[in-house]
């Protein structure tokens, strides 16, 4: 499949989730890298170019809201747009997540996958 040269992290353990929201990915034309924890993800932060990563707060290992400490600390990945999709529905969460500089936090069980498809599209869209 034609992509459009934009590639897409998605960090999330459930692998039915993690599987839909990468085939909805590359159907809306992302190359797209799936990870189940922080170890994987950073590992794929390194090897590659990723344009944009959505970010499960409830990991194995390093929480979500780690993971993107770590991002936004580190020059080469603080400019990557992060969406939060959790079903943490917490106000003080949310307000964290956004104040350490998520793009977007988005509750699963508020949206589907399309949904937050979606938003990372009109994310991408702002970054050109």
């Amino acid at each position: 499949m034609e992509t459009n040269g934009k590639t897409v992290l998605v960090v999330e353990d459930d692998l039915f989730l993690r599987d839909i929201l990468c085939q909805k990915l590359l159907k809306s034309g992302y190359a797209v890298e799936g990870a189940i924890d922080s170890e994987a993800a950073f590992k794929i932060l390194e090897d590659k170019k990723i344009d944009l990563i959505i970010l499960d707060l409830l990991l194995p290992g390093m929480s979500g809201q780690e993971i993107l400490k770590k991002i936004k600390a580190n020059s080469r990945w603080q400019g990557i747009p992060v969406i939060i999709a959790s079903n943490l529905d917490s106000a003080e969460e949310k307000q964290n997540c956004m104040h350490l500089g998520a793009a977007e936090y988005m509750i699963k069980a508020q949206h589907t996958p399309d949904e937050i498809v979606e938003r990372a599209r009109e994310i991408l869209a702002e970054e050109k």
